[in-house]
């Protein structure tokens, strides 16, 4: 740490800029300046899938402030941008781009969600040169540091970037041991990273690369296909990440008698459409509203209700939801776990209420 930065990080000067903070003024003079706050400036924009008609996913390069303090591969990051209007919203994304290190480029690609404001403006209407307030990389959906002999990714849509992320640093640290990569979407226009998957399933970086279309007549991942393409995947390390359904397709295969396998690590995408039971009240404490219970999920039903809970990537892995459950029972949705302990911190995104319930909202 330079001693500039260990001076403008002291108590010192934390107390003579207070209440504002000194990140605050360091701003005024050169937005990229920051003491505590992580800013990034946006330094490339690449299209990588346009279907006509159909919403576009773009890949963007940030030069982070030196406050970052980097990502490891499979990691996300919350972005913060002000829209036109003067709002200010944050969410969540993958990053795309191999590991970095503290104050070193970073990637993020996204497609522009027809319901996402932020993944619409940062795709669409952002320009070079644009600075964005972001967190810190988080996230355990990883690489562990000792590299297991065969590494085994399975993704479906927008689902790969994680992946992406963890095969470009394999790449990059020229990983001696074996990779597979299976990746499921529409077709190959649909295909994100398309150029690069091609020259990696080319050129012989010792990458087992399979993507399969279905609208070229390509298969599901079924335990049968799985062990035409990998023998005994259930004994390899892997990572599978996509939507819902295709998470749900995949993960009763590796099962055995209904035991769950630890070599599967998985990160959804979107979170499956919730299924909870419909039924009893729902009740948002601090709002004073009531609702009957829809088997949604909490966020689905308090933004329902009329009400703006503040929340990050819908997700359930940002935690930017997470509310206090003051009584009744809870699903969570991804991992079907239920819980009805009272005053219980819980991510609204990813649970739904089974009977009466109540949040402090």
């Amino acid at each position: 740490m330079s001693i500039a930065g260990t001076l403008l990080r002291s108590r010192a000067v934390a107390a003579l800029a207070s209440p504002h903070g000194i990140d605050r003024y360091l701003e005024l003079v050169n937005p990229m300046w920051a003491a505590h706050e992580v800013r990034a400036r946006l330094v490339e924009i690449r299209r990588e899938v346009d279907v006509p008609g159909e919403p576009a996913v773009a890949t963007l390069t940030f030069q982070p402030t030196s406050t970052w303090r980097g990502h490891r591969p499979g990691q996300y990051v919350q972005l913060a941008v002000d829209l036109p209007g003067a709002r200010r919203l944050t969410r969540c994304f993958t990053l795309s781009s191999a590991g970095s290190r503290p104050g070193e480029r970073f990637s993020v690609t996204m497609r522009a969600n027809p319901d996402g404001e932020v993944s619409r403006y940062l795709v669409d209407q952002a320009a070079v040169g644009q600075v964005v307030h972001l967190s810190q990389a988080a996230g355990d959906f990883v690489l562990p540091d000792a590299v297991p002999e065969h590494v085994l990714f399975i993704t479906g849509g927008s689902g790969i970037t994680p992946a992406m992320a963890m095969l470009r640093s394999l790449l990059l640290r020229t990983h001696r041991g074996r990779v597979t990569f299976l990746h499921y979407t529409r077709s190959a226009e649909h295909q994100i990273f398309r150029a690069e998957l091609e020259e990696i399933g080319t050129t012989g970086y010792g990458v087992d690369l399979h993507l399969v279309y279905p609208e070229q007549g390509g298969r599901n991942f079924s335990p049968m296909e799985l062990e035409r393409i990998v023998p005994h995947f259930r004994e390899v390390d892997t990572w599978l990440c996509g939507p819902a359904g295709l998470v749900e397709a995949v993960r009763p295969a590796y099962e055995v008698d209904g035991v769950p396998n630890d070599r599967l690590r998985v990160e959804y995408f979107k979170p499956p459409r919730t299924s909870g039971l419909a039924g009893g009240r729902l009740a948002f404490d601090r709002s004073g509203v009531v609702a009957d219970n829809s088997g949604q999920s909490i966020l689905e039903q308090a933004e329902a209700a009329g009400l703006s809970p503040t929340f990050g990537c819908r997700m359930g892995i940002c935690f930017s939801c997470t509310a206090t459950k003051t009584e009744g029972k809870v699903r969570n949705v991804l991992t079907g776990e239920t819980s009805d302990r009272p005053d219980e911190e819980i991510r609204i995104c990813v649970s739904s209420p089974e009977g009466d319930c109540a949040i402090d909202l």
